[in-house]
């Protein structure tokens, strides 16, 4: 038990760190408002390694995701309602988003890592099917947002921000796939490109900011059957 609460402790350390190093870069910079949200998207990205890194079974990571957000979520909940400068200083779109948000995303976290970690015992599986959404998501809203002048069809989204997001997540999970080993390297290459494909196309129809949840999951149901099927020991 006491090892359980080191690990625990590791995981809160580095969110103080990040979240604080995030915060005094907004306070002291004129850091754009998307390149800080993203900054807060990827500090949470970085946490789902660090769960991996630290738990050596998956049920322990499971629970330390739990005990992290059942007192987070209410703090926050607090701050947002006490704190005058609490949604200009997270860039909040709307109140609650940040909130909203944290608990989609430890949702999300808990059903890929009990499915990937917990149920086929690949932890690497776990990383390629968030990361194949969540570096290509920042992306897409960054370079869409900026450079997004060819819009696909009627919808808001833009061929520059779809394509960031395909190219970026297909890096992603090539280069997890290709360091987990088992696959040639050609397969660990056409298995992320469609699994990239997966996710830019969840990501492209999802709406109300459900991409948080659909889109790993849509990379997952892609990926673990590909990596089975190709013979990479699942």
């Amino acid at each position: 038990m006491k090892e359980f609460f080191l690990d625990f402790g590791a995981v809160l350390l580095y969110f103080i760190i990040a979240a604080t190093s995030a915060i005094l870069v907004k306070l002291f910079t004129k850091v754009p408002h998307e390149v800080f949200r993203k900054l807060l998207h990827c500090i949470l990205l970085g946490s789902l390694l660090i769960w991996t890194l630290v738990f050596d079974v998956w049920w322990k990571a499971l629970l330390s995701v739990v005990l992290f957000v059942l007192p987070v979520y209410p703090v926050l909940h607090f701050a947002e309602d006490r704190i005058k400068a609490y949604s200009s200083v997270l860039e909040e779109r709307k109140k609650g988003e940040l909130k909203n948000s944290l608990l989609v995303v430890f949702l999300m976290f808990a059903i890929v890592l009990s499915i990937c970690w917990g149920w086929l015992g690949d932890k690497l599986l776990t990383l390629a099917s968030v990361y194949a959404w969540g570096f290509g998501d920042a992306a897409a809203a960054l370079i869409g947002k900026q450079y997004g002048k060819h819009k696909i069809g009627s919808s808001k989204k833009s061929w520059e921000g779809t394509l960031s997001m395909f190219l970026v997540s297909f890096l992603c999970v090539a280069a997890i796939l290709l360091y987990r080993g088992g696959l040639s390297w050609f397969h660990c290459l056409w298995i992320a490109a469609v699994t990239a494909v997966a996710s830019a196309a969840a990501e492209f129809y999802t709406k109300n900011g459900l991409d948080t949840f659909t889109c790993p999951v849509a990379a997952m149901i892609v990926l673990l059957p590909l990596v089975h099927w190709m013979g990479g020991g699942i």
